[in-house]
């Protein structure tokens, strides 16, 4: 009977809404927003309007594209895992060749618009950076390592580069602080989700940290790669790329994220805990680009 009502649910459910999630919105609303705040932070001024509008719906369809491939390449650890096995392609709801050719769709019309439109560097660069999380990251870092989130997360972390190139055609070194910031940001976000749940990564032979090392060995890192983050969160200031209302921002933030992964530090089985360190790691990230954009333009210093 329960089997029934799934299938009938994958019949009758908007065809659209599973090609939406395909495209996992949320994150890429994240990397949408980080690109964009990196585009603001490169000029004085407001941005061109065609390298904000071009550049935020190429990089967003890249981003999207990107995910639509983790899906297809995930599909059979996602229909194992509690997190994921609600998925589109886990329920029947989409052929897995209509996936493939959803997102190379997708990342066709990503490239074409940032080619024409934008310029070529930012093109390049967004390709590489698709290619890097679902080609290399998926395909082989994250079967292959429990380092897969360090290694693999230059490419999630490459978004405000790619904004900075779509406004400037060069990289500007303000981006290049962004990038290393969501960088060390990457892997206490993402071991404090594979501290939650380390059972299902182990049950689909994924190496995450916390399968491979225990979590007692996951809390540390992600304790210690927080304090890296804290000392990298605060050289806008340092270096006078921001002002006091960020510098302000950011100590509260790093203050709440550094308590969490303390907590989490010493008490490691704590999966509620790990949740809640994770769930935070979105807002922190989201704070810190929000505070970096409102205090550049609305700037107060001693």
């Amino acid at each position: 009977m329960k089997a029934n009502t799934i299938s009938l649910a994958n019949r009758t459910a908007p065809r659209w809404r599973a090609y939406w999630q395909l495209c996992k919105p949320k994150v890429v609303a994240l990397i949408v927003f980080t690109a964009v705040v990196g585009m603001f932070l490169s000029v004085p001024g407001m941005v061109p309007w065609r390298p904000l509008v071009f550049g935020t719906l190429g990089i967003a369809l890249a981003a999207a594209s990107a995910a639509a491939f983790n899906h297809y390449l995930d599909r059979e650890a996602d229909a194992q895992m509690g997190r994921t096995h609600r998925r589109p392609l886990p329920r029947g709801e989409i052929e897995p060749r209509r996936v493939l050719i959803f997102a190379s769709v997708l990342g066709a019309a990503s490239m074409a618009i940032l080619t024409f439109q934008v310029n070529g560097l930012t093109a390049v660069l967004t390709f590489l950076s698709l290619i890097g999380y679902a080609v290399v990251y998926t395909v082989y870092l994250k079967r292959a390592t429990p380092q897969n989130i360090v290694i693999g997360g230059a490419a999630g972390a490459v978004p405000p580069i790619l904004g900075s190139c779509a406004v400037l055609g060069s990289v500007h070194p303000h981006s290049v602080l962004l990038f290393l910031i969501i960088f060390l940001w990457t892997p206490p976000h993402f071991w404090a989700l594979a501290i939650a749940k380390r059972d299902e990564y182990a049950k689909v032979d994924i190496p995450m940290l916390p399968v491979t090392h225990g979590v007692e060995f996951t809390g540390l890192q992600v304790f210690l790669y927080t304090i890296l983050l804290t000392v990298i969160s605060l050289i806008p200031y340092l270096t006078r790329m921001s002002g006091l209302i960020y510098l302000a921002a950011a100590l509260i933030l790093d203050a709440v994220f550094l308590y969490l992964a303390w907590q989490l530090r010493r008490h490691p089985d704590d999966r509620r805990l790990a949740m809640r360190t994770f769930g935070y790691s979105i807002l922190y990230l989201m704070g810190v680009f929000a505070a970096l954009l409102v205090d550049h333009y609305v700037r107060i210093d001693f």
